[in-house]
């Protein structure tokens, strides 16, 4: 089995990451940990390398609970709910794990819900986490 966990750095996010770890452990999952960047120009170097950072540190303490685990930063001009949707399907992942903060129904037309855009869209069963 494969789960794949949608990472921005949020506290949520480090909540579905531990989820996922705990469900990977039970079914002997591998898991894919995944940040999407619309764009990756000179101006955003920091924070690709901040979260480069960020995930090859959870992948370090995944390989020290023995769960396989891969990580990937995308960067393929998508938004970053059609980016995930579109990389679990061409990993075949069996299931999506997601964090979800409140928004106002404003902030979410404004900006979007990546979450919301996961849920309705993924080929597989998502897990959600607040």
């Amino acid at each position: 089995m494969k789960f794949m966990v949608c990472f921005d750095g949020s506290n949520t996010s480090k909540a579905a990451i531990d989820l996922a770890i705990n469900h990977a452990s039970a079914f002997r999952a591998s898991l894919i940990i995944v940040n999407s960047m619309v764009k990756g120009t000179e101006s955003e170097r920091e924070q690709i390398q901040n979260m480069e950072s960020l995930l090859s540190d959870i992948q370090k303490g995944c390989e020290t609970k023995d769960i396989s685990c891969e990580t990937h930063l995308l960067i393929r001009g998508l938004d970053a709910g059609e980016d995930l949707v579109a990389f679990a399907n061409e990993q075949q992942v069996d299931q999506v794990f997601i964090g979800v903060r409140r928004r106002s129904k404003m902030e979410k037309l404004v900006f979007g819900s990546t979450a919301q855009y996961v849920i309705l869209n993924a080929n597989c069963p998502v897990v959600t986490i607040r």
